[in-house]
């Protein structure tokens, strides 16, 4: 009986099962796009859904920006916005709370939308700097400062 267990389950290894692909990972797509009028956004909107992968789009004109969700590759859904005759990019900008120095440089943009920054390296803080922690041992923001003075 060995033999003949073996022998079925290399059968259904290797003839009856298929592999399966990998799926790649549902992610958010964010492109900066500007748009002038309502049909501009109408064939942004239809060229990223036909994007294969693509589960749903949202066009923000006032702020210039398209948001796609779906297993598609972010180089993909750039490409076929700019298929449009459009000038697109990625998503240069992150909230403006998440930034530990927002006024830096470089990071402060005057076209950006409320409440948004410029992604540059030089706004977020270095985890390593010994500073960082001396500084926010004595934060107003920490809630034990009191404590330690």
């Amino acid at each position: 009986m060995g033999i003949a267990d073996f022998v079925s389950d290399w059968l259904i290894d290797n003839l009856g099962s298929r592999k399966k692909k990998k799926r790649k990972p549902n992610q958010t797509v964010e492109i900066k796009v500007k748009m002038d009028c309502d049909g501009c956004e109408r064939r942004i909107k239809n060229a990223v859904s036909s994007v294969k992968g693509v589960k749903s789009v949202e066009v923000n004109r006032k702020q210039s920006k398209v948001t796609a969700v779906g297993y598609a590759e972010p180089s993909k859904v750039l490409k076929k916005v700019q298929s449009t005759g459009k000038k697109a990019e990625l998503w240069p900008y992150v909230p403006y709370s998440v930034v530990a120095y927002p006024y830096v440089a470089q990071a402060y943009d005057k076209k950006a939308p409320p409440g948004y920054v410029k992604k540059v390296p030089q706004a977020f803080p270095v985890d390593e700097a010994p500073d960082q922690r001396l500084t926010m041992m004595f934060s107003d923001e920490n809630p034990n400062a009191c404590s330690i003075m």
